[in-house]
């Protein structure tokens, strides 16, 4: 395989962010083809070259990216580096829930394990095209068996570990998996997982595969089938580490990951090769501008896109270190994540608003004992960041020397579209500044019409970028009609937001957590912001429920600092707080003082089961087992007021 390619180091890696945002977005924008195949030619490694950088297919809303091109991102994340001077720079680090427990992998070793794993799915029969579940924790074994899917061409299909045995069976079965790779169980905040009994109750039913492959990491016993289920390290025993990368085109589908699903049939976002890697790759290295020596931590789990993108592909695309983390934020103590920015050195940290707030919760006195003069860098994503958190961040976890890259993007988009670039000039806190190359975000209007400077309205994004996903796993037509039929082939994201006079981009919150009040509109993030404001408040999520009157009425789940407890009295407060910020209309029909709120676990707050939970919906919360805390959910029933 005649390749060429040379080391891009810390002193010529840079010809991907060479001069000013402005001159590289106007250029974006105006030639995008020319843009995007500048982009790929400095960034990739291809075996053959593409004839057409972009191909559309208007009636069918899909772009197609490099056409005919053929590369390989196994090949792109692992072996480049590995042949050159990174072979024995650190690829990633593994920290595992136990204090005593830690790997570090060079590109050189990680390159050897997905290899020899490459090797085991071929004598499986697993081959191009192919779809491959992978329901494990967060351990070595998840990226190497994600890399050695793409390696084959096979497609591989994260499912978050902890997902009850009904949404696992619904992923697997949706996918046609023909393969799963589970471990008998995980460990999480202390507790023991199931995972590989999980996958037995999803098989039960009549659901087919050709094998099982288990992680053996907890020793817990578990029963094996008899010509299903295998062994992963008497498998990886029995073959060689050579394997050579597929000659994969550039369109095709690299992975599947499937959406929530909190209050909806799940569907499978499908992204293709060389688009995804490439702007994951870029938009990786736009926020958090990495150094040779640098080590970079998302804290998001590889279950969900966050993951995808910034713990593994970006990273390892641009030839970074990155870390991941098995277990719980807070577990065995609170200062869990600030002792493993101590112990490895992190430089540039990506996490959630929600993991933020429940740090400061904690107050700064955990974060005080450690040493964070490492960190460079501060990311956030997930969901709007309110001022105090953003604060708390910038100042406490980042010393007041530290950027805050606060990002906004989708699964479906693949990497950030919308951040505060450190190299975008003059963007706002708690706004999510500037958007990345080739998108042009507009404000829409219900009838379709441009909001002004300052209005908030509909998000949608106009303009050519290689990481937007290239359709549904087996559905087409409901990803033409739910992301391109609203504005005339505009891709509609679900959220609303605001543009204000100096191009600074504000997410308001998902269109659906609107409410209307009186015929006003109230977004739910602002108000939670003014809460938040109030020096009592660690969290809060707010939800409409019916008002005879008004239309609609606030209810408010608030989680209270340490030290403090709900009474009647705080409600009062808590409610003059938000008159006096807000206005009277604003005025809440109840507050939920709660001890937690229930959130993904990526930090998301699942908003869906808390509009239940105050409508009083309480027979179909929905499958709640693949929250962080899913016993949350009884504690909000049992504490809910009547009202």
């Amino acid at each position: 395989m005649a390749v060429n390619w040379e080391l891009k180091g810390s002193d010529d890696r840079d010809p991907m962010i060479e001069g000013s945002y402005q001159d590289l977005y106007k250029w974006s924008i105006e030639n995008p083809e020319e843009f995007w195949g500048s982009m790929a030619t400095k960034s990739l490694d291809w075996f053959a070259p593409w004839n057409c950088v972009l191909e559309i297919d208007e009636e069918e809303f899909n772009q197609t990216w490099f056409k005919n091109g053929k590369l390989n991102a196994s090949y792109n994340c692992l072996d480049r580096h590995a042949m050159g001077e990174r072979r024995v720079k650190a690829a990633l680090i593994w920290q595992g829930e136990s204090r005593e427990e830690s790997r570090i992998f060079t590109y050189k070793q990680l390159l050897y394990e997905v290899g020899r794993f490459a090797n085991v799915l071929k004598k499986l029969n697993i081959g191009k095209g192919d779809r491959v579940s992978v329901y494990l924790p967060m351990i070595p074994e998840l990226p190497i068996a994600m890399l050695a899917c793409a390696r084959i061409g096979a497609i591989h299909n994260v499912i978050l570990a902890g997902f009850s045995a009904e949404a696992l069976k619904t992923r697997i079965e949706d996918s046609e998996s023909k393969l799963i790779i589970t471990s008998d169980g995980a460990y999480r905040g202390g507790d023991l997982i199931p995972l590989k009994f999980n996958v037995d109750i999803a098989l039960s039913n009549g659901l087919q595969v050709d094998n099982v492959l288990v992680v053996r990491r907890t020793g817990m016993p578990v029963e094996m089938i008899d010509g299903r289920d295998l062994w992963w390290h008497e498998r990886m025993s029995e073959v060689s580490s050579k394997c050579e990368p597929a000659d994969m085109s550039a369109s095709d589908p690299l992975f599947i990951l499937y959406t929530s699903g909190f209050t909806s049939t799940p569907k499978g976002v499908t992204h293709s090769t060389a688009g995804y890697l490439l702007f994951t790759a870029l938009s990786h290295r736009w926020m958090f501008e990495p150094r040779e020596e640098d080590i970079h931590w998302c804290t998001g789990d590889i279950g969900w896109i966050t993951g995808h993108s910034y713990a593994i592909y970006g990273p390892l695309c641009n030839g970074s270190t990155t870390l991941m983390y098995e277990g719980a934020p807070k577990y065995p103590r609170v200062d869990r994540y600030w002792e493993i920015v101590e112990k490895f050195g992190v430089n540039s940290l990506y996490t959630t608003p929600t993991i933020i707030r429940a740090f400061m919760k904690d107050g700064d006195a955990p974060v005080k004992g450690r040493d964070l003069s490492s960190l460079r860098v501060l990311g956030c994503v997930g969901e709007a960041i309110n001022p105090q958190a953003l604060r708390w961040y910038r100042d406490i976890i980042g010393g007041g020397k530290c950027p805050v890259v606060n990002s906004w993007w989708q699964t479906e988009t693949g990497g950030a579209c919308i951040a505060t670039f450190p190299k975008a000039p003059g963007s706002k806190p708690c706004s999510v500044g500037k958007p990345f190359f080739g998108i042009e975000p507009m404000v829409l209007l219900e009838d379709g019409t441009e909001a002004r400077r300052g209005e908030s309205g509909l998000l949608t994004l106009k303009g050519r970028w290689p990481g937007l996903f290239s359709t549904t796993h087996g559905d087409h037509e409901w990803y033409k009609g739910t992301y391109f039929s609203e504005f005339q082939g505009l891709f509609f994201t679900g959220d609303s937001a605001m543009i204000d006079e100096d191009g600074d981009i504000w997410i308001m919150g998902r269109v659906d957590d609107v409410i209307k009040i009186s015929g006003n509109r109230i977004g739910s993030v602002e108000v939670e912001h003014v809460l938040t404001g109030h020096n009592m408040i660690a969290d809060a999520a707010v939800v409409p429920i019916p008002h005879q009157i008004k239309g609609e009425g606030i209810y408010c789940f608030v989680t209270l600092r340490n030290g403090y407890e709900g009474s009647e009295e705080l409600e009062g407060e808590l409610a003059r707080h938000l008159r006096a910020k807000m206005g009277p209309i604003v005025t809440p029909e109840c507050v939920h003082f709660c001890n937690e709120l229930p959130k993904s676990k990526n930090g998301k707050i699942i908003r869906p089961v808390l509009r239940k939970i105050a409508n009083g919906d309480l027979e179909d919360i929905g499958d709640v087992t693949g929250l962080a805390n899913s016993k949350a959910i009884r504690d909000l029933i049992l504490t809910r007021p009547r009202h």
